[in-house]
């Protein structure tokens, strides 16, 4: 008898000071279909020249429980870039600004998130830009987190995003002394991203 209440109470304990499982963050890809990312930049002091890549794609983990997202990866195609006139963009695509031949990829890796309130955060990552990485915080909003309501019904995550950055950071300094493009660039984001199922 004192041997089986000696098992049992050694049992409690161990129970006792077992740490607590805690639940994995869910992965989420990026829905390119829902995906929406601007830049603007001033161009000659007189208006901002606005645009966007069209060719993204990504994902990153979120635990829901805490409202934590956690390590993830965007990628850009830089030769998608788009401000609504074919010989800007040409422009854009080459050594004077993105460079895309030679760097086809913009990629920001997530490091780290810090909670701001109750559905806001700063996400810092590195943005590797031209063959240069630096980090960059980035504002953000978790907006919404449920089942969709139509089309693939999966468990979707929507979220808004800012940052402003000085592209000089990155090397790219075309028209800056001459004051012909702006060197702060505001990056805008809108997406939805689908949590995998886990199922092949």
């Amino acid at each position: 008898m004192k041997a089986f209440l000696s098992t049992a109470a050694l049992t409690a304990s161990l129970a006792l000071s077992a740490p607590v499982a805690m639940a994995e963050p869910e992965t989420y890809v990026i829905d390119d279909e829902h995906f929406s990312m601007s830049f603007e930049v001033n161009h000659i002091g007189y208006a901002p020249v606005m645009g966007m890549f069209r060719d993204v794609e990504g994902k990153f983990g979120y635990d829901e429980e805490t409202q934590q997202l956690t390590s993830g990866t965007l990628t850009f195609k830089s030769k998608s870039v788009f401000t609504n006139h074919d010989k800007r963009d040409g422009h854009l695509r080459n050594e004077d600004f993105l460079n895309s031949g030679k760097f086809p990829d913009i990629t920001f890796e997530i490091t780290s998130f810090e909670t701001t309130g109750e559905n806001t955060g700063i996400v810092t990552g590195d943005l590797t830009l031209l063959g240069k990485t630096r980090p960059v915080d980035v504002d953000v909003t978790l907006n919404k987190s449920a089942d969709y309501p139509i089309g693939h019904e999966d468990y979707t995550l929507g979220i808004t995003a800012e940052t402003t950055i000085k592209r000089s950071n990155w090397g790219m300094t075309y028209g800056i002394d001459q004051d012909l493009v702006g060197d702060d660039v505001r990056l805008r984001f809108g997406l939805e991203a689908v949590k995998e199922s886990g199922w092949l």
